[in-house]
């Protein structure tokens, strides 16, 4: 305890004079001398006793009273005072030791203007649920009961804690996290959003497939066909798609790694409106329908025979064990009026090489095409020109992609919100004790802890009591 002594001298009127000092801004003392005291619950008090000696008139008796108050400052000084320098709200008077006293708010780190106590109209009051008595507060999952505080004294340290503080009356709501609360309504939502996506696809999409050698159109409303009472056709389903060119990409082992397709967008005045290059996993996508590049075959093998063609050969694939592609043609040498056409078997598993097999089916060797170096078989003179490839590609319009991408977004996005924690706490001044409940979604463990450690700072409002005799006057 830290003890500061005062004399004061006054002068020999009828009248008491006395200074203010840096201790406090209001004067300490009222019409009668009276102690008070302010003491944060469960925390260390510092004590300090103001005393001095008071000289009266030659009138007065040198064994006329002196006056003595003794003020208890708490260390963290909750309590903030309102513009008019009275306590907010009132308290019962306590009907021995002269009642209760209370010291104007001392400044403390969180300055709360009286604004937080009336923010909000009555109409934003009436949207929160105030509970008017304590036996309804006390059925919160965690509730305690301060019995000599001030109702205002717990909204101010709730406010700096972080909560929405509301007052009406002798009750107080305060809430913190309401997006916490909200969160779980997004999940449902979101939910429901993807459902809604996944059902338009399912009955309003349209969806096809079509293997286009390289030179060739097709027309894409004659690919695409419905696949539900939802589906409706787009204009640009009349665009036609010219495959100007496929090509293969290799590993160093010869295995094909990727392959592409050069595709043009043709309007109905035959105007091209698009071009691009399209592979696996990138997509040409325009006017609602969209064009993935997911297989490739050969379509035709040009050769010469004996200088004269070129002649397109047909290739047709060929089963076998396994899945690596395998495609073949033939080529008749002699007369083909017999029953028995003999010729030349050409087989290929990608556009890199063709081997070449006699009429008797024996190897006869390996030529690449446009290689410009011709092989004879069974006296026919055979060059390979090129290897036509086709493109495999899947045209579909899907009007629930962007609502299920939405969905799946907001169905993130809320269900990280959904871990906040939104805490609720109630209070009702209950003649000079406060009960407080409240209660939250999450964090049940913690929630407790943190609500006793709030109330910890909540000031103690001590009863006064009565005043010593004085013990003599100054000269």
């Amino acid at each position: 305890m830290e003890t500061l002594s005062l004399k004061i001298t006054t002068p020999s009127t009828s009248k008491l004079s006395i200074p203010r000092t840096h201790l406090v801004k209001s004067p300490i003392f009222p019409s009668s001398p009276r102690n008070y005291g302010i003491c944060p619950r469960r925390h260390l008090c510092l004590s300090l006793k103001i005393g001095c000696k008071l000289g009266a008139s030659a009138n007065k008796s040198k064994n006329e009273g002196s006056l003595t108050s003794k003020i208890q400052v708490p260390e963290e000084a909750p309590l903030v005072a309102e513009e008019d320098g009275k306590l907010p709200g009132k308290l019962k008077a306590n009907a021995s030791g002269g009642g209760l006293g209370v010291l104007k708010r001392l400044p403390r780190k969180i300055e709360v203007s009286r604004r937080f106590l009336s923010k909000q109209k009555c109409i934003t009051l009436c949207r929160w649920s105030f509970l008017h008595s304590g036996e309804a507060i006390r059925k919160q999952e965690f509730t305690d009961t301060l019995p000599r505080a001030s109702i205002q004294d717990l909204g101010v340290i709730l406010t700096g804690a972080g909560y929405e503080v509301f007052l009406k009356g002798p009750s107080l709501y305060a809430f913190r996290g309401l997006a916490g609360r909200f969160a779980p309504i997004g999940v449902h939502l979101a939910l429901l959003l993807i459902m809604a996506g996944g059902t338009l696809s399912a009955t309003g999409s349209f969806k096809g497939t079509v293997t286009v050698p390289q030179g060739l159109n097709f027309v894409v409303g004659d690919v695409l066909g419905p696949s539900g009472f939802l589906s409706t056709p787009a204009e640009s389903f009349s665009t036609e798609v010219h495959v100007n060119r496929f090509s293969m990409e290799y590993y160093d082992s010869g295995e094909v790694s990727q392959f592409r397709t050069d595709l043009s967008l043709f309007d109905i005045d035959g105007k091209e409106v698009m071009r691009k290059t399209i592979s696996v996993n990138d997509p040409l996508r325009y006017g609602g329908f969209t064009i993935y590049q997911t297989d490739w075959s050969i379509s035709t093998l040009q050769v010469l025979k004996n200088d004269e063609g070129p002649f397109n050969l047909a290739m047709a694939p060929l089963k076998i064990n396994g899945d690596k592609k395998l495609y073949g043609t033939f080529l008749p040498v002699g007369s083909t009026d017999t029953p028995n056409v003999k010729g030349i078997s050409m087989l290929a598993r990608d556009l890199q090489s063709i081997v070449l097999y006699d009429k008797e089916g024996k190897f006869v060797g390996v030529r690449r095409p446009n290689s410009k170096l011709p092989i004879e078989i069974d006296g026919t003179k055979i060059d390979i020109v090129d290897a036509i490839g086709s493109s495999g590609l899947d045209l579909k319009t899907d009007p629930g992609v962007p609502i299920v991408y939405a969905g799946f977004g907001a169905l993130m996005l809320t269900t990280c919100i959904s871990f906040l924690s939104h805490a609720q706490i109630w209070a009702f001044q209950d003649g000079t004790s406060v009960v407080v409940g409240g209660k939250t979604n999450r964090a049940k463990v913690e929630f407790p802890d943190e609500m006793n450690s709030l109330l910890d700072q909540v000031p103690e409002i001590v009863e006064s009591s009565k005043p010593k005799q004085p013990d003599g006057v100054c000269g």
